[in-house]
């Protein structure tokens, strides 16, 4: 390869662009505590059947088609369940279930319960669907969801929702405030 002459004049340009240059005297990094990245602890799965109290007996009747749905844990105002009623909390959330089985329908309830109070929905609606395909008008979600929303740990009411949000088919769900929250 040929050596490039350079002019005195390209010579002082560069020497004027790179500015001043100190010798290195030697070539190892010094690795500093900041440059190390933070660990962070691994997202713990979410026992979601645990929210659930198995040990609570519940006298639930078996509902109708047009049977209208309520419930207020034990220390809860009355009138709460009438501003529930009437909409007062508005609605944070929505879940439609109805068409999925029994199974299904428990599992996208458990994660959409979960999922509400994290993020700090005080008001959810749930659709159900009124069970006009159920044997001997016994509709199977409408019944089980009573069952799960009374056993559920962070339901604090629940009614049937008025008919403009899908009355006897649909609930609104009071829940508890996250922790988060509480302040």
């Amino acid at each position: 390869m040929a050596k490039k002459n350079l002019t005195p004049e390209d010579s002082d340009l560069f020497r004027q662009t790179i500015g001043k240059v100190h010798a290195v005297k030697n070539d190892k990094v010094q690795l500093t505590a900041d440059n190390k990245p933070r660990p962070y602890p691994k997202a713990q799965a979410v026992n979601l059947e645990g929210h659930l109290n198995a040990t609570a007996e519940f006298d639930v009747e078996k509902l109708g088609i047009e049977d209208s749905v309520s419930y207020t844990a034990p220390g809860l105002q009355h009138n709460v369940l009438k501003k529930l009623r009437k909409g007062q909390f508005g609605l944070d959330a929505e879940i439609d279930l109805h068409g999925l089985n029994s199974n299904e329908a428990k599992r996208q309830l458990l994660h959409f319960l979960h999922y509400s109070v994290k993020n700090g929905c005080r008001c959810v609606h749930i659709v159900h669907g009124k069970g006009y395909r159920s044997e001997d008008n016994h509709p199977v979600l409408k019944n089980n969801l009573n069952l799960w929303l009374r056993q559920h740990q962070d339901v604090q009411a629940f009614c049937s929702a008025p008919p403009k949000d899908g009355g006897t088919g649909a609930v609104f769900v009071l829940l508890r405030l996250s922790e988060k929250y509480d302040e």
